[in-house]
């Protein structure tokens, strides 16, 4: 039989025993610590060029650039900007496709690429278009020209509008074919937000910029954008050269859910505009992914009002929300919104009542305003005073 003295001893063992067991078996539980995978991408590749660059179409985030915002001489990509005038006025309802033009002397007459129209020939809308787009046809751009605006000159003027009006802050032209001239000027920004409307605003029309080649008055000639050819998710847009503008190249590819819009200028060959336009565009597919957060109007939240005919208004986004971010690092977004204090009827539809913050890392990548998805009445002279009743006693609390 244990002595009182062997049985202390023998339960301060066990107890430093199983004291040393927990100890061990919850070192071995515990989840080894880790550390957030950083967000690291490698630079952008050198790009042989005056200036590039490269942003995502639905976030419209940049992903590479060099001297976006530098005045440079657009050349034949000025079409770009052509193109999109004359849809517009398609669109409008000012002429149709079937319409005829009547080829002035000074279309047939024009230097650099052609579609090889004949001075007062007829030729229709749909067939200029076409041989702008693919052929780059200079005869066609001023044919164009003057049948919707009866001038280059005023066309021009249409161009200049249509570019302020999309906030190309930093483009004016003077003529519909990108032909030198000082006044003549943009920048890969602007061509950029120019690319952008055209594809969204136009999606058919688009599919124009992806056609190889184009056969007219028995002339078959092959677009030379010849990423075409060589990268099958390439679905457009518009080469451009001139001796003092070098080679320069609008590009856009979709893959997946995924487009982005390359602009390359001043390269020393054609061959080379090719080459550096699909590292770019290789470049933001690679390292870069792009995920739609929230629809426009979609509701978000609900927060309180006062004084108004009801206590709640529902908030979301006037426009989706795309972001891109870096592969791999959906999952370390954050997410924080912030509303106004102290919202009073009557409020607005889009009305704006806060911000909606999107962060990786201690960076915030987007910023969106919060706006009303509905109208608020103000209350009656009852609710307000309950209202404001309240509003003090919780001032005095709080």
């Amino acid at each position: 039989m244990l002595t009182l003295k062997q049985t202390i001893t023998l339960l301060t063992l066990s107890f430093f025993s199983l004291i040393q067991m927990v100890q061990t078996v919850s070192a071995e539980t515990l989840p080894t610590p880790t550390a957030p995978t950083p967000h690291v991408i490698p630079s952008a590749p050198n790009i042989a060029a005056k200036a590039f660059l490269v942003i995502d179409f639905n976030s419209n985030q940049v992903l590479a650039e060099k001297h976006a915002h530098d005045r440079i001489e657009p050349a034949s990509l000025t079409k770009i900007m052509t193109g999109y005038v004359v849809i517009n006025e398609l669109t409008n309802g000012n002429m149709s496709l079937d319409d005829m033009v009547t080829i002035s002397n000074k279309a047939w007459k024009m230097p650099g690429s052609k579609m090889f129209i004949e001075v007062g020939k007829q030729v229709s809308v749909k067939d200029l278009m076409k041989g702008m787009v693919i052929q780059s046809g200079n005869d066609a751009s001023v044919a164009l020209a003057e049948h919707i605006a009866g001038s280059e000159e005023v066309f021009a003027q249409l161009m200049n509008k249509y570019a302020k009006s999309l906030g190309m802050n930093d483009t004016h032209f003077v003529n519909a074919t990108g032909l030198p001239d000082p006044e003549h000027y943009t920048t890969a920004n602007d061509l950029a937000i120019l690319t952008k409307a055209l594809i969204s605003k136009f999606p058919e029309e688009y599919k124009w910029y992806s056609e190889k080649k184009f056969t007219f008055n028995g002339i078959t000639q092959y677009n030379r954008n010849k990423l075409l050819w060589q990268d099958s998710t390439v679905d457009g847009l518009k080469t451009g050269h001139t001796e003092s503008a070098g080679y320069c190249l609008v590009s856009s590819a979709k893959r997946e859910d995924t487009r982005l819009i390359t602009i390359v200028l001043g390269t020393e060959s054609s061959k080379m505009r090719i080459q550096e336009s699909q590292k770019l565009l290789n470049y933001g597919f690679r390292f870069f992914e792009t995920h739609k957060l929230y629809a426009s109007k979609q509701r978000l939240n609900d927060i309180k009002v006062w004084e108004g005919t009801r206590d709640l208004i529902g908030v979301g986004l006037d426009k989706d929300l795309y972001i891109t971010i870096p592969r791999g690092q959906y999952k370390n977004i954050k997410i924080e919104s912030s509303v106004h204090p102290e919202i009073k009827a009557p409020i607005e539809e889009g009305q704006e009542m806060g911000m909606l913050n999107i962060s990786l890392g201690d960076k915030v990548i987007v910023e969106q305003p919060l706006v009303a998805l509905d109208a608020v009445e103000e209350g009656s002279f009852f609710k307000k005073i309950m209202d404001q009743f309240k509003l003090f006693v919780s001032s005095v609390i709080g």
